[in-house]
């Protein structure tokens, strides 16, 4: 069991930028892009599936949704992002080029940093899948519109279902160097005393000399290098490995995210 001793700094006392309480405000498409990488696929394969109910926001993975590009198959994708930037069709510049393989631009996309903080704090109150196959996962990353180096990525959480468990749930955690030549990835698998099936809330906090998580309020991991650069928030519902038994949809949900940038954390 991985030790929680340490508690989660209290949330800042300025007001939050974003306040994403869903089942009172909804998705607002202000604020939320309903597209997985849009860029580097087709609008058809990247649109999230999700519905609105009384406890949020709902993502899924339906029979019929297609995979997120042809040569990552089988992977389908239904994620929630904060900003997109993209270079011309046919370039290789956009955010999260996390594949080794390489990855070209199919679709336009606006640079739009919806909420973007170099620096900052996060909340997201979350109920992991269940479903076979599936992963939860929340993420920080580099836009990478200043920069192609500006490419961290501060993993908040990675829940692959069959690892959620009753009492205690394992996790990935930690951070990847991307592109990034000034950071080191530095992943770790955690046991954490919940059940991740239940709503539970993960938190970030990064962009001054460390990155601090926490998961229901209480220390994880504490890392010595940062990204401090514009972040996009990913919340995302992953079926890895194809159709399988159990019924579709296959579901997580979101609940809450509330977040600060640099200026009111450090207010």
């Amino acid at each position: 069991m991985t030790e929680m001793r340490a508690i989660v700094p209290d949330p800042p006392t300025a007001d939050a930028d974003l306040d994403e309480d869903f089942p009172r405000v909804g998705l607002r498409p202000e604020v939320w892009v309903d597209h997985y990488l849009p860029q580097w696929t087709t609008p058809d394969r990247s649109r999230a599936r999700w519905d609105l109910d009384e406890q949020g926001v709902r993502l899924r993975i339906d029979d019929d949704q297609p995979d997120w590009r042809p040569e990552d198959a089988p992977l389908r994708v239904s994620n929630l992002q904060t900003a997109t930037f993209a270079g011309p069709v046919g370039s290789h510049r956009g955010t999260h080029r996390h594949r080794q393989d390489g990855l070209t631009v199919r679709t336009a996309v606006p640079t739009s940093m919806r909420w973007a903080p170099s620096g900052g704090r996060v909340d997201v109150t979350v109920t992991a899948s269940t479903d076979s196959g599936c992963m939860t996962a929340i993420w920080l990353v580099g836009t990478e519109h200043l920069s192609p180096h500006q490419s961290g990525e501060v993993c908040v959480a990675e829940i692959d279902a069959e690892a959620i468990g009753p009492v205690q749930t394992r996790v990935r955690s930690g951070l990847k160097a991307h592109h990034d030549p000034h950071l080191r990835t530095d992943m770790a698998e955690l046991t954490v005393p919940v059940d991740a099936s239940r709503p539970h809330t993960w938190t970030a906090i990064w962009g001054t000399d460390a990155v601090v998580i926490g998961c229901e309020g209480r220390i994880v991991r504490r890392l010595d290098q940062t990204p401090h650069y514009p972040m996009v928030l990913m919340i995302d519902l992953f079926e890895i490995g194809g159709p399988t038994l159990g019924g579709y949809p296959k579901t997580a949900r979101v609940h809450r995210v509330r977040g600060w940038g640099e200026q009111g954390v450090d207010s």
